[in-house]
């Protein structure tokens, strides 16, 4: 039998359906081999040789597709229809030959499809190829580009910027983005500005609201009423004034519907109502994708296929009357500066099928998809109609006129299955006005004036970062749920409420590079080198020259920051950031003048630990420092970056500081011989910035002796650990190796007593041995090969149970939201490691 071979066993599994018994297929679990993280793994001295590794855990996966090679040494490369995929399939077909499983003549061939349906499966199998060499080397091309920066530009950042965690070719312009746009709106003047609306009633007693547009017969522009002093006299202009109707204009309108999904727009639009972040969008259209109900969901393509466009004119034609199905088939054409990765746009494999009939267990994948189906039907939808109308009523001189606007839906189209989220915009026209006509006395109510004030740009979200990096040409479908994630994943970012806000690394990071590295996180740079190599998946240039081009100049970068002085580039830094730390005083004063003694000079400095403070120059005389950021931006309680003295006590000065691996209190400080003084962990629960001196000499105290065993008077000590508060009881002739038991609560290790100390102890002790029952959390229903799958509470965490195979969940997964799909992928990889992991029988 053909091997056949895909990336996950869910895939494998629905493919394996469709194929039948004639055909082994395989999953090879993603990528089998890359680049190892050391230096060197790149050679551009040698046109750029790659020193490929295959990882350990894809050494089985590897080995079960050479072993049924065996068999049948006809392989079938049937791996996602992009670049990646082509990679993958690459990457194996050299694996598998380096490792003699396939020899010069056995046949290799290279089949995609757009989607996991019978159909296209089988007709996929009957138009093999060969793997895309251009593909394959544009991947290379991107592969070798993202190592050298990062292994080149990222020892810069550690060695000029302490703190600093790494940088990144694509992720370092996405991060520039979110802090230019943070320094935009802290940079930002409001501007105040009034507006006057008007309550009137019509002859047929409706209400309507109407907002003032003419003023001593001058229109008004938006900063026309700019106080409250104007605002009132605009009001008694109103109030002393008889309104009429003066015109009413109607205008007919339409609204189209919006494109098919491709994958930017998908994760714009399931952040905007779902809230789902891009990494979470990618992962349940994956799942969607691998079960076979949408197309490839890594596309910026937004044509439809003819045959699907038939079939969603004829979903729509059964599903609603014909005024919903316009004359001929809407045709849409990419707008994106390059669309190199087009396939067809994200949609259903079967136009017939709603969310309801295909009972979805998984609720996130039944809202993606639900998306995704109205979405699709929308597209090919007849316009909506509508009629909107501006109402003017004005003074009999002229001197005052105020306007209406509202809109009439005369036909929904579209709108009757889906209307498209938006951004920052709150549109007022919707509303629906009565009846009024021209000549209409007009009676007035209550007059408002309303202050105003412009605003900054908003706060980036996932979904509008991602559409901005579509309009740069920055990234790709493939790169962009990698790419925002990794840029919160490093600490540079962080999302609050769905928006994104840049740290004070991050900060850190674009000022250094804005300044030394300027080309290389340029957008327009970024760009063009992102043409270049679409220009190599189409084979109008060579990969190996587009990356010597680039190495050279970037080399050259590199090394002119070697002899950079960290002083130097902090001073630098100081100025680039300067309007964010040092903004201008009330007083006129020097911004940058210790506050403490006067005479230093402050600046950004960077801690042991990692982080950034503001410092006076005359250190160590003056000890002054405040937070990273303007003044005043964290509450006075706030520990600084050398920490915050408590008090003192027998002598001794009493801190509580913030280390790498938490909040700690500490008596006295670090002496000439770099002796460390007595610290404490804080424990989990206690605000740190909140701990008084006399918690932090309680904590100090620590390990209590409770007392002494009656058993063999061995003491028992209370003590806070990195798993909270416990007894400790060290070996002794009854207890070989000695017993920690936990304690319920933080107050415990200072209040429990003698008797309630040994009966925990003695409880321990006697439990050694005996592992607690696991218990069921969530029952998931029959595995596909018979058996109930459950997922259960085992004593190291979460874990999947099926007949004799437990797979431990992975680390950050939420039992509840496990699906049987997931379960059965962690029950087939758990069953493949137990199947090679035999151990060698002792000689």
């Amino acid at each position: 039998m053909p091997v056949v071979v895909v990336e996950s066993p869910a895939k494998a599994k629905t493919i394996n359906k469709y194929l039948g018994s004639d055909y082994t297929v395989l999953a090879s679990y993603g990528h089998v081999r890359d680049l190892p993280p050391k230096d060197g793994s790149v050679d551009p001295d040698h046109g750029f040789d790659m020193k490929w590794e295959v990882a350990s855990d894809s050494k089985k996966h590897v080995k079960a597709i050479a072993d049924a090679l065996k068999d049948d040494p006809a392989l079938i490369l049937a791996t996602d229809p992009d670049r990646e995929g082509e990679a993958i399939s690459w990457h194996l077909e050299e694996t598998l030959r380096n490792r003699k499983a396939l020899k010069a003549d056995t046949p290799v061939s290279r089949v995609v499809f757009n989607a996991i349906t019978k159909s296209a499966v089988t007709e996929a199998m009957k138009n093999p190829r060969q793997v895309d060499r251009d593909l394959v080397e544009a991947y290379l091309a991107r592969r070798a580009l993202d190592y050298l920066v990062g292994f080149n530009l990222s020892p810069v950042l550690w060695r000029k910027l302490p703190g600093a965690r790494s940088a990144g070719r694509v992720q370092s312009v996405c991060l520039r983005l979110i802090v230019e746009r943070e320094m935009e709106i802290e940079a930002f003047n409001a501007q105040e500005y009034w507006t006057v609306k008007a309550a009137l009633t019509t002859p047929r007693g409706q209400e309507v609201e109407a907002r003032l547009t003419v003023l001593g017969g001058d229109k008004l522009d938006k900063f026309d009423i700019p106080n409250e002093t104007a605002a009132e006299l605009a009001v008694r202009a109103i109030e002393s004034r008889d309104l009429t109707v003066s015109s009413v204009e109607a205008k007919p309108a339409t609204r189209n519907p919006s494109p098919p999904f491709m994958t930017s727009t998908l994760q714009q639009e399931a952040s905007r109502k779902f809230g789902f972040g891009a990494r979470q969008t990618m992962q349940i259209a994956q799942r969607l994708y691998e079960a076979g109900h949408i197309t490839y969901m890594r596309t910026d393509g937004i044509d439809m296929a003819p045959e699907a466009v038939a079939a969603a004119r004829d979903a729509i034609k059964n599903r609603y009357n014909a005024d919903y199905l316009p004359g001929e088939a809407r045709v849409y054409k990419n707008k994106a500066k390059n669309a190199q990765e087009a396939h067809e746009c994200i949609r259903p494999t079967d136009m017939t099928a709603d969310v309801d009939s295909l009972s979805l267990r998984d609720g996130d994948q039944a809202k993606l998809y639900d998306l995704i189906w109205k979405r699709t039907l929308a597209s090919q939808m007849a316009s909506a109609r509508m009629e909107r109308t501006t109402v003017d009523i004005a003074s009999a001189d002229g001197q005052v006129v105020l306007r209406a606007t509202g809109q009439v839906v005369l036909f929904d189209g579209f709108m009757r299955v889906y209307e498209e989220g938006r951004d920052d915009v709150v549109d007022e026209d919707d509303k629906r006005l009565p009846q009024m006509s021209e000549g209409d006395r007009m009676t007035k109510g209550a007059i408002t004036p309303d202050q105003h004030f412009t605003q900054p740009p908003p706060r980036y979200t996932e979904a509008t970062l991602v559409k901005r990096m579509e309009e740069l040409g920055i990234g790709r479908p493939s790169t962009y749920a990698s790419i925002v994630t990794t840029i919160q994943d490093r600490g540079y970012v962080t999302k609050d409420k769905n928006r994104l806000f840049p740290e004070d690394k991050g900060r850190l990071v674009t000022a250094f590079l804005v300044n030394y590295f300027r080309r290389y996180v340029g957008y327009d740079f970024t760009a063009k080198l992102e043409d270049e190599l679409d220009d190599i998946t189409s084979g109008e240039r060579d990969w190996q020259e587009v990356l010597a081009r680039f190495w050279r100049d970037f080399k050259a970068a590199i090394e002119e920051t070697s002899e950079l002085r960290i002083t130097d580039v902090l001073e630098k830094i100081n100025e680039v950031l300067e309007p964010h730390l040092f903004p201008p005083t009330e007083d006129g004063s020097d911004p940058r003048l210790c506050p403490n003694c006067g005479e230093g000079r402050l600046s950004m400095r960077t801690a042991r630990s990692g982080g950034a403070f503001i410092g006076c120059s005359r250190y160590p005389d003056c000890k002054y420092t405040r937070a990273f950021g303007p003044p005043g931006a964290e509450p006075e309680s706030a520990i600084p970056p050398e920490g915050k003295l408590l008090g003192e006590d027998a002598g001794d000065q009493i801190w509580v500081h913030k280390g790498r691996f938490g909040p700690y209190v500490q008596r006295g400080e670090v002496t000439d011989d770099n002796k460390k003084p007595p610290r404490q962990s804080v424990p989990d629960g206690w605000a740190p910035e909140e701990v008084t001196i006399e918690q932090a000499i309680k904590l100090l105290e620590l390990p209590r002796k409770v007392g002494e065993h009656p058993n063999d008077g061995v003491p028992i000590w209370a003590n806070i650990g990195r798993y909270g508060p416990y007894l400790k009881y060290a070996e002794s002739t009854s207890h070989k190796g000695g017993v920690n038991a936990n304690l319920e609560s933080i107050e415990d290790v200072w209040e429990i007593g003698m008797n309630r100390a040994v009966q925990l102890i003695d409880e321990k002790a006697a439990s050694r041995g005996r592992g607690r029952a696991a218990k069921t959390l969530k029952e998931l229903g029959d595995h596909p090969d018979g058996g109930p799958v459950a997922i259960m509470d085992g004593k190291y965490g979460p874990y999947v149970k099926w007949e004799k195979v437990n797979a431990t969940l992975p680390k950050d997964t939420d039992p509840e939201s496990l699906t049987m799909e997931q379960a059965v992928e962690l029950i087939a990889e758990k069953a493949g490691k137990k199947k090679g992991g035999r151990r060698k029988k002792a000689s």
